[in-house]
């Protein structure tokens, strides 16, 4: 990766680490964003109940994603866990460093296209950009949906085109889904007919899953959008089922 961070990362962060070595009872980092510093996690910190060998779980030149959880500056220490970092979390962390990869490409093959030093060219879009964002793709991504533009951020007029040009060619606004279910249960002789009109109320794509469930997506490029739409269609939902005795439930989905 192009972007080194500078100083020390923060503590409940999550960072992307290369294992270099292994001892008994720990096991050594260095951080990829962070030019290389030297983490370590603890054995207790690898993974949760008794671990009779490290090697079961890691191996020398392994990618991992870790949570920051003390830092001692003083001394240069970064202490890290492995185990308290979810599935979820970890897909994040990859998808995040995906991103910002795919943002470094197209800096990088602009410069290539224009015989161009690389870094030099990375070097002048960072020391702009990233005093307003955590990584080019975040910058990147609002440029795509024309929420920004480069040059408003400092990039020179050249070079802002060039790289909107593709940008907008290669960085589409990300889709917003959100899933979740409705489960509705109605006593009264017209209880079917009731549900459909619950349902109709929140003028939302509805599926029926079975046993009184009915399954719901929102998507959006536009995260706020998102939720504004799908709080409008269950507050709809939930007064109308009130109104007619219609028991109501919403379960919503983990993202």
């Amino acid at each position: 990766m192009l972007l080194q961070r500078e100083g020390f990362p923060e503590e409940e962060e999550f960072v992307l680490c290369t294992v270099t070595g292994l001892q008994t009872h720990s096991v050594f980092c260095t951080l990829d964003e962070y030019g290389g510093r030297t983490g370590m996690i603890h054995i207790s910190e690898i993974a949760p109940g008794r671990i009779r060998n490290i090697r079961d779980h890691v191996t020398k030149g392994k990618k991992l994603v870790c949570k920051v959880i003390n830092i001692n500056q003083e001394k240069g220490y970064i202490d890290l866990s492995l185990r308290r970092v979810s599935e979820t979390q970890k897909r994040q962390k990859a998808n995040s460093i995906k991103q910002e990869q795919l943002a470094e490409k197209i800096v990088e093959q602009y410069a290539r296209a224009n015989k161009l030093d690389v870094a030099k060219i990375y070097q002048s879009l960072t020391k702009t950009v990233l005093a307003k964002y955590p990584g080019l793709f975040f910058a990147f991504q609002r440029v795509s949906k024309e929420e920004v533009t480069l040059e408003s951020l400092g990039v020179e007029k050249k070079l802002a085109a060039a790289l909107t040009e593709q940008i907008q060619q290669r960085i589409k606004p990300e889709e917003r889904v959100i899933e979740g279910d409705f489960i509705l249960t109605s006593f009264a002789p017209d209880g079917v007919e009731l549900i459909k009109k619950a349902l109709t109320e929140t003028k939302l794509d509805v599926r029926y899953r079975g046993a009184g469930t009915y399954h719901v997506v929102v998507k959006s490029d536009d995260y706020k959008k998102a939720e504004k739409q799908l709080k409008t269609a269950t507050d709809n939902l939930l007064k109308f089922t009130k109104k007619n005795k219609i028991e109501a439930e919403w379960q919503r989905w983990e993202d």
